[in-house]
């Protein structure tokens, strides 16, 4: 191991060790890790402590298990990033996958409110991603999301972006969307909102205020949603 382990639980010691060769990009979407046995060698330590820490990666949907194959780096695919991170729902709880459409991809430089949400400098050179996301061929979110230039260099080159961004920012840039913060709130419709979504002015929309966080604990997106619920709900499980 590269440096000595400190004073933290043995098996959260591995993880963090782990974490941090994805983090690096030694192992990469999609390629298996080395077997328990082989990692246990390698670090010295018991196999159940390898075993126990894959254990938290796995939950925490960093790694992937398949029987008899063996443990793979978690892959963000266009349908697994939609269903873990796009809560809207049918009233009896299906779930539905967004498409997305009219798309605009602008350059400039970050606002306080954005430096302070992504943790960047103010005026740093951001990108800002506008688009509408139609579920059952109706206009249903509008999205404007805020990322770091520095972070997702010439990623304007991708256009048009796919559906699901998390899968582009792992591949294209080795940067690992493990979970988000969300806050929600009521509000009405405004000019912008009522001609993307196709409805009124002052027509009841839900926002949702999403910061994405990476791997390595940085902030590496914001994300704002206005979304038309007439026929959806915003469905979380809690346990």
């Amino acid at each position: 191991m590269d440096e000595p382990f400190g004073f933290r639980p043995l098996y959260r010691q591995v993880y963090d060790f782990m974490v941090k060769r994805i983090t690096e990009g030694t192992w990469k979407a999609g390629e298996t890790l080395p077997s328990e046995q082989t990692l246990a060698t390698d670090l010295g330590v018991s196999q159940g402590t390898v075993r126990k820490a894959l254990d938290v990666m796995a939950a925490e949907k960093l790694v992937e298990r398949r029987q008899g194959k063996g443990t793979y780096v978690a892959e963000h695919t266009e349908e697994s990033a939609l269903f873990r991170f796009f809560r809207m729902a049918r009233p009896d709880g299906e779930r539905v996958l967004p498409e997305c459409v009219a798309e605009e991809v602008a350059s400039g430089k970050a606002t306080a409110v954005e430096s302070n949400k992504l943790k960047i400098e103010p005026g740093a050179a951001v990108v800002r991603i506008k688009r509408t996301r139609l579920v059952d061929q109706e206009p249903t979110v509008f999205e404007t999301i805020v990322i770091s230039a520095a972070m997702f260099p010439d990623i304007e080159t991708y256009a048009p972006l796919p559906n699901a961004l998390y899968g582009l920012y792992q591949t294209a840039y080795g940067v690992n969307i493990v979970h988000t913060f969300e806050q929600l709130r009521a509000d009405l419709a405004r000019k912008e909102d009522a001609k993307r979504l196709q409805v009124p002015l002052g027509t009841p929309l839900l926002h949702i205020d999403r910061v994405a966080i990476g791997l390595d604990g940085l902030s590496v997106e914001w994300r704002l949603s206005r979304c038309h619920t007439g026929k959806l709900v915003y469905a979380v499980t809690i346990s």
